[in-house]
């Protein structure tokens, strides 16, 4: 007698090929390059479904690296930096390597420590156009960049005492006002990390004689830019 043929069906979950560990509707995985000089792809599951003949098929989402959209990585990019893109695919869920988290933006730079499996997502992306969503973002320091969380930066101790006497749209755009690269304030890295407070060329001509021993204040030049955007193109 032969074999009834087993009809499609979606499943609950899948277990990646020699773990243990469970992959279900809603998890970001890491899947296998055709190229194995390649990093893994990040997707997010949208669907698993069996393949009718006792496999699984895995829908997912792309997540592209910044080197994979359109215009290529920026300076503002982060290392664990990605975009939830528009594009779609199914494929077999045996090229499912492992499983990863997508953390906000937010969320990301509340991290103690962050791991091999752990990524950040601020954008969308369209890969058709190469369009952005949002298409802009604050700017931080007197290079007006975007934050990239891989970067230090110190923060101007004046104008945060300074600017909460101010009104302002939210507590959140006093962040813009605060924070500088040290190498935009002619400073090193070692010099940065070792300085107890940080004063703006604004901040130091107001304190004058009254800043801390342990302080470094920046050239004239160095303003901090007010709630300006950088646009995404």
């Amino acid at each position: 007698m032969a074999k009834t043929k087993q009809g499609k069906h979606d499943v609950d979950a899948y277990t990646i090929k020699g773990t243990n560990k469970m992959v279900r509707v809603g998890d970001c995985v890491l899947m296998r390059p055709a190229d194995t000089d390649k990093p893994p792809y990040v997707a997010r599951v949208e669907r698993l479904e069996s393949d009718g003949r006792g496999g699984v098929r895995v829908r997912v989402r792309w997540y592209y690296r910044p080197a994979e959209a359109k215009g290529g990585r920026r300076p503002f990019h982060g290392a664990k930096e990605l975009f939830l893109s528009d594009h779609f695919d199914t494929q077999s869920a045996h090229t499912i390597e492992g499983k990863c988290v997508v953390h906000s933006f937010k969320n990301y730079t509340k991290l103690d420590n962050v791991g091999p499996e752990d990524f950040y997502c601020r954008f969308d992306y369209k890969a058709a156009t190469g369009a952005f969503t949002p298409d802009r973002v604050a700017v931080y320091c007197k290079c007006d960049m975007p934050y990239n969380p891989n970067d230090l930066m110190v923060q101007c101790e004046g104008c945060k005492d300074r600017f909460l006497f101010f009104e302002v749209q939210s507590l959140n755009h006093l962040e813009y006002l605060l924070w500088f690269h040290p190498s935009c304030m002619g400073m090193t890295i070692e010099q940065a990390k070792k300085i107890d407070h940080y004063m703006c060329s604004d901040c130091a001509k107001e304190n004058g004689a009254k800043r801390p021993l342990n302080s470094y204040s920046v050239s004239p030049n160095s303003d901090s830019k007010v709630l300006h955007l950088y646009f995404i193109t």
